[in-house]
């Protein structure tokens, strides 16, 4: 009872665009909750049955625990019929946007799989790290023209400053000028 209480709760908290999806895809029944219900619910006997020489166990398993007629919301779909395939109900930009609701309220794990789902993220993190160009061995970042000069021109520049004296010096020797060749660019 306290259970169901806390699920009325937790629906009421949500917002509307949630609500709306479970309404229309209920969450799947994870294996656990399976293998619980299995466990207490499945083999009780019946007693006062209209047959009492009938020694049985019947099965109470609840029937809205199977696996719903309807195919992933998020995912393309081949129709039984025609064989054509249909879009997924959601675009890729409204998963993203419900994964995001979802994950806000602690119920992601309620949604079906999509590939904007955080788990999927993390595989794909591990599975191929940052690739980035420019962040393996051996490779350089290509920069703008700016920023590939940079070193070199940086080193002119402390070269110049360090022969600034003798430069100075020169300048005054020769009269302010006159006969100056070495003008900076």
């Amino acid at each position: 009872m306290t259970a169901q209480l806390e699920y009325v709760r937790l629906a009421q908290t949500l917002p509307p665009r949630l609500l709306k999806f479970f309404a229309r895809y209920p969450p799947a029944v994870t294996s656990a909750t399976i293998q619980q219900g299995a466990a207490t619910n499945i083999a009780t006997p019946i007693t006062g049955s209209a047959n009492p020489d009938a020694d049985h166990t019947e099965s109470t398993f609840p029937t809205n625990l199977a696996p719903s007629d309807k195919p992933n919301p998020f995912k393309p779909h081949k129709h039984p019929e025609t064989g054509r395939w249909h879009d997924p109900v959601y675009s890729l930009r409204r998963q993203a946007d419900l994964v995001k609701m979802a994950k806000a309220h602690g119920i992601e794990d309620l949604l079906p799989f999509t590939f904007k789902g955080s788990q999927e993220g993390r595989r794909k993190r591990e599975e191929h790290g940052l690739r980035v160009k420019g962040t393996g061995v051996g490779q350089k970042v290509k920069g703008k023209a700016w920023e590939r000069t940079m070193k070199s021109r940086l080193g002119q520049r402390k070269e110049a400053m360090l022969g600034m004296p003798a430069m100075v010096q020169q300048w005054k020797q020769l009269g302010h000028g006159r006969g100056w060749k070495k003008f900076p660019k």
